[in-house]
């Protein structure tokens, strides 16, 4: 599980090409670069067969292989774009899972820290490592100088069963990465506030709090939708803590919200934000991430995560 060596050293090349996949829904986009920021040149999105894709960490995701590459296909052919062979791709939350990884003490060595890191992700993610393929990027220390990863994971059978369905339909996806990792790319802007990405699904939320274009924190919460609100406030106090705020008189330094989803009220979020970080924020749209999408039905929560991921390529 090696970090790649010349990770710092390379930049690779993405497409402006990406798909985004959900439980109930795929969209597709390509974006274009402008003075401004992006503006969407190609997307579309499909509504999936119930039961079609079954998100799960640990299970099944697809009940038929050909029927969602010809669910994709299709959506291809509506935005224009059947011949592209190159897509960063988004799944969903609870296929392909994501932690932030604090080292507590300094490993003597390079197979310690392995060791260290190996016995993290399988307490984390609850699968040995022979199971897993797994990703993981070096992030600024805490406030505490504890090394810190970034660590995503999918179990190697959930990744076979998509890539049989890119292999059907001859792509080449360099890139597959949770929902939320797509959506806070729009917070990576060099902005010197923090930035609070909710990444909502109908098994609960995601919340990424970005600082200087890194995450901060990351919490992945599975709940009912009646437990949203105080899963919420308990992942603000945390951010509060961790932020260095005594409390909500004295504010946080978080000024931007991105929420993304139906499953949570955006009004909702809005008060819990006040009463825990004593901020009014008011949620982005996509003009307030440089973001242009023509004038139609596509909405940006449709395809903020594939949108996200092709903005990489620039």
């Amino acid at each position: 599980m090696p970090a790649n060596p010349l990770g710092k050293l390379l930049k690779p090349r993405f497409p402006p090409c990406a798909v985004g996949i959900d439980s109930g829904a795929a969209a597709v986009v390509q974006l274009d670069r402008t003075r401004g920021g992006f503006t969407v040149k190609r997307a579309a999105s499909v509504s999936l067969p119930s039961g079609l894709v079954r998100a799960s960490f640990d299970e099944t995701n697809i009940d038929d292989p050909s029927e969602l590459a010809t669910s994709l296909s299709d959506l291809l052919a509506a935005a224009g774009l059947l011949h592209q062979r190159k897509w960063s791709v988004t799944l969903p939350e609870t296929s392909i899972r994501a932690a932030v990884l604090a080292l507590e003490s300094v490993p003597g060595s390079r197979r310690e820290l392995e060791e260290v890191l190996e016995w993290k992700i399988e307490r984390s993610f609850g699968a040995s490592l022979s199971e897993l393929r797994v990703t993981r990027d070096q992030l600024a220390p805490d406030s505490q100088k504890h090394s810190r990863y970034l660590i995503t994971a999918i179990r190697r059978s959930v990744l076979a069963e998509y890539e049989t369905v890119f292999a059907a339909l001859r792509w080449r996806a360099g890139l597959i990465l949770p929902r939320h990792a797509g959506e806070e790319q729009w917070l990576r802007n060099g902005h010197q506030g923090d930035g609070l990405l909710l990444t909502a699904h109908a098994e609960g939320f995601t919340a990424v709090l970005m600082r200087r274009n890194q995450p901060i924190t990351l919490r992945a919460v599975f709940c009912e939708a009646e437990e949203c609100d105080d899963e919420l406030h308990r992942v603000l106090l945390f951010y509060r803590e961790r932020s260095g705020s005594s409390g909500p008189g004295n504010g946080a330094s978080v000024d931007r919200l991105l929420l993304v989803g139906d499953w949570l009220d955006k009004q909702r979020v809005v008060n819990i934000a006040q009463e825990t970080l004593g901020v009014m924020l008011k949620p982005l749209n996509a003009a307030d991430v440089g973001l242009v999408i023509p004038s139609g039905d596509l909405a940006f929560d449709t395809i903020a995560a594939p949108a996200g991921l092709a903005r990489m390529a620039w």
